[in-house]
């Protein structure tokens, strides 16, 4: 099972990606074990999560949802 997943911080900044392992994942968001991206943002809240079969399909479902289209259907389901 692979997971798409949105995070938020404290500032309102959203990350989108894609992972095998959501617990880990968030884990290496929060401790700074990461790509500068999240590195200096955190601490970050898991606010999103859909399942995929495999990584392909969650790989483009991260995709889609770093469009302008996407961004703005995450905003109509994800308070603040």
């Amino acid at each position: 099972m692979f997971w798409v997943y949105v995070l938020l911080n404290q500032k309102g900044t959203m990350y989108i990606g894609q992972t095998g392992d959501l617990a880990k994942r968030l884990a290496d968001h929060n401790s700074g074990n990461t790509g500068y991206t999240t590195k200096i943002g955190g601490p970050w809240k898991l606010v999103y999560k859909e399942p995929h079969e495999t990584r392909s399909l969650a790989m483009k479902r991260e995709k889609e949802l770093k469009t302008g289209k996407g961004r703005e259907y995450l905003k109509t389901i994800i308070p603040g």
